[in-house]
């Protein structure tokens, strides 16, 4: 019997889908086999061709659970969007767990990005749709072996990657921990080359907290939207709050987002009470998502910047959209990545592998829609092109906005 995995993804599909915004699992109710009467005509078509081919076809045996694979997967594919996708059981599981903060891999978020100059996500990859790197996760074979934040992977092991969904090329890059893939890349003008990366077991530290201004201000930064993110942010924020540091730095810059419910009880931090965001599915009204009470941090009187940039995204999005809205922070940096939509995942049975499914937008608490469009920062800030090592130009507008010193900068970007 299939079920669901509520995995409410507002995530932005990234290696192992680590581009998300949130998850739940439940399960669905029993559904009847066969058409309905009401679609026959519509649904004939298809069982014609279904019934050739398994009774007629004379090129060799015929897998039927291959051709069923497909039907799905084309159904899916039709809708054209990037977000919505079919799993084989492999891929699903290894999906899954890459939610967790946990797989193995080379460490690198990725997503299908036009290749117009436009940088619009895209599903299947081609002349017109490469295979980018979103961001590195630090300290990964990825990162060790110097891929760059905008390099386009054109083929996985000497094999074209063209063809391919973003899911698929993933799975490919992905595999277990110890063996090798060689990645071609295209960077800009430069020829293209190819880099050969040994696979780990990546675990991300989803969390990293310092102090800044000699100990004025609390600084934390969230990579991912996983439930222990959630528990390990608020346990960073009561540190800091008893600390007696009244000025805060939550630093969302390239967080493809993770679980909505992990974004929601980070928001409700900083928020006492009223939406953290509107959740509108296909055939209803926007429905509201409250605040959880109890947040550590949501005495006026705590000063909070938030750092975005254009890797910000899904999760990563409603905490900002969420305190923007409610005036609880300001935004500091670039324009955020702009995914406006949530995601269930939902498994089909007979070994049949799953699906992950657009099944509603989400809205900021002033109902703002940020599809294709971002979060526009309060204090927008220019990164240069040549910035120089331990200096941060968008942490720099923060401390400035909070009135705060920027000294001891250095040591924090050492440390992450």
């Amino acid at each position: 019997m299939p079920f669901r995995v509520a995995i409410l993804a507002v995530i932005l599909l990234a290696g192992g889908t680590l581009f998300m915004s949130g998850y739940s699992i439940g399960r669905s109710a029993a559904t009847t086999p066969g058409t309905p009467v009401s679609e026959e005509r519509a649904f004939q078509p298809f069982w014609d061709t279904y019934r050739a081919i398994t009774d007629h076809y004379a090129g060799g045996d015929v897998d039927r659970k291959a051709v069923i694979d497909g039907a799905i997967k084309g159904m899916i594919d039709a809708l054209g969007d990037p977000y919505s996708g079919y799993m084989t059981p492999d891929d699903f599981a290894k999906s899954l767990q890459g939610l967790s903060g946990q797989f193995e891999g080379i460490g690198a978020s990725v997503g299908g990005k036009s290749t117009d100059g436009r940088n619009t996500d895209c599903a299947t990859l081609g002349p017109t749709c490469g295979l980018t790197i979103i961001e590195p996760i630090a300290g990964s074979p990825a990162d060790k072996a110097g891929l760059r934040a905008g390099d386009r992977i054109t083929s996985i092991d000497a094999v074209p990657v063209d063809g391919l969904t973003v899911d698929a090329a993933v799975a490919k890059v992905r595999g277990p921990k110890g063996s090798a893939v060689s990645l071609t890349i295209a960077r800009g003008s430069a020829p293209a080359f190819v880099l050969k990366i040994t696979r780990e077991v990546i675990v991300e530290k989803e969390v990293i907290a310092r102090d800044l201004a000699g100990g004025t201000v609390g600084y934390v930064r969230i990579t991912g939207f996983s439930d222990q993110a959630a528990s390990d942010f608020e346990t960073a924020l009561k540190r800091d709050i008893a600390a007696g540091e009244k000025k805060l730095v939550v630093d969302l810059r390239g967080n493809p987002g993770g679980y909505v419910t992990a974004a929601r009880r980070i928001a409700s931090q900083f928020i006492a009470s009223g939406p953290i965001l509107w959740e509108q599915g296909a055939h209803s009204d926007p429905l509201a998502t409250a605040a959880e009470p109890g947040g550590v941090a949501t005495d006026p009187s705590i000063q909070v910047v938030v750092l975005i940039d254009k890797g910000s995204a899904s999760a990563s999005e409603i905490v900002a959209g969420a305190l923007q809205d409610t005036g609880r922070a300001k935004l500091v940096g670039q324009t955020s990545y702009g995914k406006g939509t949530i995601q269930e995942w939902q498994t089909l049975d007979d070994n049949n592998g799953g699906f992950r499914l657009t099944i509603a937008k989400w809205l900021t608490p002033k109902q703002r829609w940020i599809n294709k469009v971002g979060l526009t920062p309060d204090v927008p800030v220019t990164v240069p092109a040549n910035q120089p090592a331990g200096s941060d130009a968008v942490l720099d507008a923060a401390l400035k906005a909070l009135n705060a010193s920027s000294a001891s900068l250095s040591g924090l970007l050492e440390a992450a």
